[in-house]
């Protein structure tokens, strides 16, 4: 099923359950009076009655709620009323009961709408942070096409420990994606130590490796003031890539890192595999001696780089998500395009269930007079997956 289907579906349940919720209350007070018509007089359907306010409480608006628990209040004082016992102990006992469920429900929505409030004024503010520590690049930076996206794992939640930026210095396009160890504020915290490094040593260090040392002290410098469990064991697994200007020459340093992909314009594609594996930032164990591979990044290609909320995404059978294979064979016209078809592809191979952040960056060099290459996009899954 095609991204289009699969989200029509995903819809076309949420709003199901939407229809049924809101109709659940008169639901249940229909109930109640079937209940009450035919029982004898002694057996009360008072708990159907009462059940009505009680749903909508949580997901009605107030005034809402208020029609659901006079329309109870009323419904049962009718019945009572053509049974001739409105008087009777019983009745005004089951009357007074609503009552009082009815204006419990109201405390309850008053509660839950302020709970709301909270929850979507810490969200805004959880955002404007995570926007702030880690902003979008612009489309084009010295020369070269960019794009990024991060993707919560929950929905509507910004506050995570993955972490991209690009700078445009006199070494050329420099870049950094990572992910940092834990997720919440402290998370957040260690994103602004990595980006606000990485872009003060980005323009004043003239070597790659200069960049990873200086980001290295720099969660050092972090672990020490904090103390405890964070110095410890806090890490960044990181990939630092530098693209000089006017040259198709690309540097990179992976520091525990999923590898990052070269597209080229021709369909094939490039591992950048480490020549010697290396620690992640941060982890206290001395120094690492930091040492670039180079590779090349021709007119048309295209750099990826991702956390492993993309490698380590699995499918309903426990079968990770594969990039390389994915995307081997595949043109896109430039980076967002293949950012969209990436992130589709994968919720697709997931089902919409991803377990963690992901962060992606795709950087392009564009060559003189190319034409829009035909785009062999969307990518969906195969049907012997």
């Amino acid at each position: 099923m095609g991204k289009r289907d699969g989200r029509r579906g995903r819809g076309a349940g949420g709003s199901r359950s939407r229809r049924f919720v809101r109709a659940l209350p008169a639901l249940m007070i229909c109930a109640g009076v079937a209940f009450d018509l035919v029982t004898p007089t002694e057996v009360t359907a008072v708990p159907l009655f009462a059940a009505a306010p009680l749903i909508a409480a949580p997901f009605f608006s107030l005034a809402g709620t208020v029609r659901v628990g006079v329309a109870a209040v009323l419904v049962v004082f009718a019945l009572r009323l053509s049974g001739g016992a409105v008087y009777g102990v019983v009745s005004i006992t089951d009357l007074l009961t609503l009552v009082t469920v009815a204006a419990l429900s109201l405390v309850i929505n008053l509660v839950v709408r302020r709970g709301n409030e909270q929850l979507a004024s810490a969200r805004v503010i959880a955002e404007t942070a995570m926007r702030a520590v880690l902003p979008k690049p612009e489309d084009r930076i010295g020369g070269l096409l960019v794009a990024a996206r991060y993707e919560a794992a929950q929905a509507d939640e910004f506050v995570g420990g993955d972490l991209f930026a690009v700078a445009d210095t006199p070494y050329g396009v420099r870049l950094v994606v990572g992910d940092v160890r834990g997720k919440g504020l402290d998370a957040v915290a260690a994103v602004a130590v990595v980006i606000g490094a990485f872009r003060e040593a980005a323009e004043q260090e003239m070597s790659l490796e200069g960049v990873a040392q200086r980001l290295e002290r720099a969660l050092a410098r972090e672990g020490s003031r904090r103390g405890g469990l964070d110095s410890m064991e806090g890490f960044v697994t990181a990939v630092l890539a530098e693209i000089p200007a006017g040259s198709d020459t690309l540097r990179v340093i992976n520091r525990g890192h999923p590898e990052p992909l070269v597209l080229h314009p021709d369909g094939a594609l490039d591992v950048l595999a480490p020549t010697a594996p290396a620690l992640p930032l941060g982890m206290g164990l001395g120094a690492w001696p930091d040492r670039s591979d180079e590779w090349t990044l021709p007119a048309g290609a295209m750099l990826l780089a991702f956390t492993d909320g993309l490698s380590e995404a699995r499918n309903m059978t426990g079968v990770f998500y594969d990039p390389a294979a994915r995307l081997r064979g595949r043109l896109f016209p430039g980076p967002e395009e293949l950012l969209s078809a990436l992130t589709d592809d994968v919720r697709l191979h997931t089902g919409g269930r991803s377990t963690d952040d992901l962060a992606l960056l795709a950087v392009a060099r564009p060559a003189r007079g190319q034409q829009e290459r035909r785009t062999t996009v969307k990518i969906v899954r195969r049907d012997s997956e």
